[in-house]
């Protein structure tokens, strides 16, 4: 009777266990309205933010340019690469010094540090 008792108890552990184990499955989707891409395709989206902002910046807006280079940020946030990191971080410098060029009204400059910053994201290898 034990035995049996322990076997049915054995067998029903291993059954609830089994039906609520599921396999993790990574979303796509995060709660920061994110969607996963790959680190080229990660690196073609801050390119095309950094050429608008150019734009923005050859036009003389700056409200614009400062939310292409928001919109640039955002987008590196989606490249995972441990090995470029540190480069990563410092070409996130190249971002902060254009908006602040931005907000002084210093045009040139600014457009420079964004080609900069181009420069080293094409430059990335994965």
């Amino acid at each position: 009777m034990k035995l049996l008792k322990s076997a049915v108890i054995a067998a029903s552990l291993a059954l609830s266990l089994g039906s609520f184990s599921t396999a993790a499955v990574a979303g796509c989707h995060d709660d920061a309205g994110r969607i996963c891409v790959g680190n080229d395709q990660a690196v073609a989206n801050i390119v095309a933010h950094i050429d608008a902002a150019i734009v923005s910046i050859d036009a003389k807006d700056a409200g614009s340019a400062i939310q292409h280079i928001k919109e640039a940020k955002r987008a590196k946030k989606e490249m995972n690469s441990e090995a470029n990191a540190p480069k990563i971080g410092r070409l996130s410098g190249h971002f902060h010094k254009a908006r602040k060029q931005l907000k002084n009204d210093d045009f040139a400059n600014a457009k420079g540090e964004l080609e900069k910053a181009k420069h080293g994201f094409l430059a990335l290898k994965f």
